[in-house]
């Protein structure tokens, strides 16, 4: 459909999520299944890196329903893929309360299509309870979970010992979280979001456990990555709590200082409150501490006008946030349960302090650090995750002009307009697409396609094909590499001279086109 090609072209954004949300409903009312689950698939790739899960709803629910009336339609990958959906879509509810409760009721389906022991289903119902404060049901479930088979619905399994670890850190098992940490601190994890994703998640349990200097640096070396990730952002509320509860209410004030523009802006609405009522305790505790002096700027948003508030203002506008948001999550589940917990937090005073913290900069090294590498800054040979920064820095090296919308960065060199961006639940793909400035009439169908058959042919990069416009056509080329183990800034330098010299030589052929 020439309508989902260009709309996939479109820049990440709300308009390209409306555009395909109009081609679903349009495909579903000339009865072409086919093309509704496409744009719908695209709908999900676009939300998911934007933390949006709560679109996944209704798109998945309607992609369910086709599976189940024409299971013809879908290879075994797309029907695994959809079962993956079908969990992120389950998980929404757990990050906004827009999604209503009922949606609990779709680990039901899940278990129908997986099995009621799968791992999927015992860490959603695990979860779900404990978001309503039902404890003892989580435990129920936690215990199921935590010896399930790992499934492709599970999600990154290198991952879900810290998400098991929060669990046990939110009712106060400090030990057994560590425990369950063990494996992925020692090492014999392979997931490109560790160690710092456990490392925060240790956070907490070893500054109660008494292990303190463990728990600085640890902070320092976790905060280091998660400060600029988008995804990271539910991790920077276990930080502010760690200076709060460490004795650094400065450093807290800093962080927040840093990191307050993006609470306008958050990954979901959880992550929301529990940074901003992290940042109130910091505020608070910073008061006490005679620090209500400082003040904080905050930019201007929408209507907002850009401010520099003192701490004590600050943390009575980060206690409205979160305390608004808390009220909607319980008036949504029926419980009181997330208001307490941030009433909870906000009791919290400094267990020790001020615990040792190493310094934050290149001087960092593992004798004050146990799991931090020699250096503490990525070298050019050393692989990390990827991230937009990282794609913008290698654009920086190369000496090119480019812009970042959303979450594309976008350029022209020569005939070619290039489009880069991260795709993946985590990012991990690096998605490069080269357009050909030049366009074709309708009329040169068969010679387009004619054209890209034999550059597909011949040519490793990119991956040819034509959109279909109606009145005219678009030649346009796709590399995607998987990143999954991470990319070294040199590497990634290679990969992005390779799209641009491969996408500007397939521009230059479809200008030579007679």
């Amino acid at each position: 459909m020439a309508a989902l090609a260009e709309a996939r072209d479109q820049p990440d954004g709300p308009a390209r999520l409306l555009e395909l949300e109009r081609i679903a409903v349009l495909a579903d009312a000339a009865g072409d299944d086919r093309s509704a689950v496409d744009a719908r698939f695209a709908l999900i790739e676009t939300a998911l890196p934007r933390g949006e899960r709560w679109r996944l709803v209704e798109p998945v629910r309607r992609c369910l329903a086709v599976l189940d009336r024409r299971p013809e339609l879908f290879s075994e990958a797309e029907a695994e893929l959809l079962t993956r959906y079908q969990r992120y879509a389950i998980e929404a509810l757990l990050g906004t309360p827009r999604v209503g409760l009922d949606q609990a009721r779709a680990v039901d389906d899940l278990a129908r299509r997986i099995g009621a022991d799968a791992e999927a289903v015992a860490e959603l119902r695990c979860r779900i309870a404990d978001h309503l404060g039902d404890e003892p049901t989580a435990r129920e479930w936690y215990g199921r979970w935590a010896v399930a088979e790992p499934g492709p619905a599970g999600g990154c399994p290198g991952c879900a010992p810290a998400r098991r670890a929060d669990l046990l850190a939110g009712w106060g098992d400090w030990a057994a979280a560590l425990d369950e940490l063990r494996d992925v601190l020692d090492g014999a994890v392979d997931c490109t979001d560790q160690p710092e994703r456990a490392l925060t998640a240790a956070l907490l349990p070893w500054l109660r456990q008494g292990e303190v200097e463990r728990a600085g640096a640890a902070h320092v070396r976790a905060y280091r990555r998660h400060r600029g990730e988008r995804a990271a952002f539910g991790h920077l509320a276990t930080h502010l709590r760690f200076c709060a509860l460490a004795g650094h209410p400065g450093r807290g004030l800093d962080i927040l200082a840093e990191q307050l523009p993006r609470l306008d802006r958050p990954y979901d609405d959880l992550s929301a409150m529990e940074f901003a009522a992290a940042g109130a305790l910091v505020c608070q505790l910073a008061v006490a501490a005679g620090l209500g002096g400082r003040t904080v700027h905050r930019p201007a948003y929408g209507d907002r006008p850009a401010a520099d508030l003192d701490v004590a203002t600050l943390g009575a506008v980060l206690l409205g946030v979160a305390t608004e948001l808390a009220g909607s999550f319980d008036a949504r589940n029926g419980t009181g349960h997330q208001s307490g917990r941030i009433a909870a937090w906000l009791a919290e005073r400094p267990v020790a302090g001020p615990v040792p913290i190493p310094a934050d900069d290149e001087g960092a090294t593992d004798e004050v650090d146990p799991y931090a590498p020699d250096d503490p800054e990525p070298s050019d040979r050393e692989p990390v995750p990827l991230t937009l920064a990282m794609i913008t820095m290698a654009l920086d090296r190369r000496g090119d002009r480019y812009a970042v919308d959303g979450g594309t960065v976008v350029g022209r060199w020569g005939d070619a307009v290039i489009q880069f961006r991260q795709l993946g639940e985590h990012g991990e793909i690096l998605h490069a697409r080269a357009l050909a400035a030049r366009r074709l009439p309708a009329a040169r169908r068969a010679e387009a396609y004619a054209f890209c058959n034999a550059w597909n042919h011949d040519r490793l990069l990119p991956k040819a094909y034509v959109h279909d416009l109606g009145d005219e056509l678009v030649l346009a080329g796709d590399v995607n590499t998987d990143l999954a183990h991470g990319v070294a800034p040199a590497q990634l330098d290679v990969l992005v001279n390779a799209a641009i010299t491969t996408g500007v030589a397939y521009a230059d052929a479809v200008a030579a086109l007679p």
